[in-house]
């Protein structure tokens, strides 16, 4: 049986702390030729100095060349999908700097794809400095349209098949300055393969263990604090915001459920609210959908008031 070639794309930045046992546990991967693509936000802590070593000793380990300046995951791995050559890959998998994988990650995931679907994603086991270790489900059932409102999870999960690989990478390329107003790449990826109707496999099984830490970009949304900084997210037009303009990049920005989201108005936040069960996967999130939309409707007739 052929054994699938896997591009792994890793988007990196200050990350001596983690990147030695990340790296490992992705060359370690079973029953899959890996070769690892690594791209690194300009950083001061040896990041660049390690990827340089780790690339001399080691075939399978690429570097992208030094010295641009991201200012966030979503960049960096837009740049690396951009500037790798994608072609000779059976499939194209993504990677952060500070998680650990099992050994089976890559290649449980390359059976789904050679199933039939475009995309794999899954569960993730969350941990943290103190011990803590929490499961955090993905895997409920894909609705309407919740690719416009969220990931399919996070996108240090996804696998994607060649075929979605080079046609998101098209994508890309023909949109390349709207795509850089993108903040979060793995809800990107989601939306514009579920937008064409590709099969997406969310697992119900944890494919690696997913670090928590000060510097995470984008966590578990777990706690008060993580719920007050998505709330304030919300409340400033920034969640609406970037639905609207994924909505847009993929086609579905003239959907009667789009509508009006651009300077949304009452009537349209409503038609938000009645639809939650479509907009989110999670029962616990419909609800949290559909008060914030409800928060955000009288936060407009409050203005109007005002006004």
């Amino acid at each position: 049986m052929k054994i699938p070639r896997i591009a792994v794309l890793l988007a990196a930045y200050n990350g001596m702390q983690w990147l030695p046992e990340q790296v490992a546990s992705i060359l370690e991967q079973d029953d899959v030729d890996v070769t690892l693509f690594i791209s690194v936000d300009r950083s001061d802590d040896g990041t660049e100095a390690w990827c340089e070593t780790i690339q001399e000793n080691t075939p399978a380990v690429q570097v992208l060349p030094f010295g641009q300046r991201f200012g966030g995951a979503g960049k960096n791995f837009f740049r690396l999908f951009r500037d790798v050559d994608l072609s000779p890959f059976d499939a194209v998998s993504l990677a952060d700097q500070d998680d650990i994988w099992y050994p089976d990650k890559l290649a449980r995931g390359y059976q789904h794809i050679a199933s039939g679907n475009a995309a794999y994603s899954s569960n993730v086991v969350a941990f943290w400095p103190d011990g803590r270790e929490v499961l955090v489900e993905k895997h409920q059932p894909q609705v309407k349209f919740d690719y416009l409102f969220e990931a399919a999870g996070p996108g240090c999960t996804y696998l994607l098949s060649s075929a979605l690989a080079s046609q998101f990478k098209a994508f890309l390329l023909a949109n390349w300055q709207e795509v850089q107003e993108v903040a979060l790449h793995d809800w990107l990826i989601y939306a514009y393969a579920r937008s064409q109707h590709m099969k997406w496999f969310i697992d119900p099984q944890a494919s690696m263990r997913y670090r928590q830490h000060a510097s995470n970009q984008v966590g578990v949304n777990a706690g008060i604090v993580a719920m007050r900084a998505r709330l304030s997210k919300v409340l400033s037009g920034w969640w609406l915001h970037q639905s609207m303009h994924i909505a847009s990049l993929v086609g579905m920005e003239k959907s009667e459920l789009v509508a009006g989201w651009a300077e949304p108005d009452v009537k349209s936040l409503l038609r938000l609210a009645v639809n939650a069960r479509q907009c989110r996967r999670r029962n616990r999130d419909k609800v949290y959908f559909f008060g914030l939309c409800l928060i955000l409707v009288c936060a407009r007739l409050a203005g109007q008031r005002l006004s």
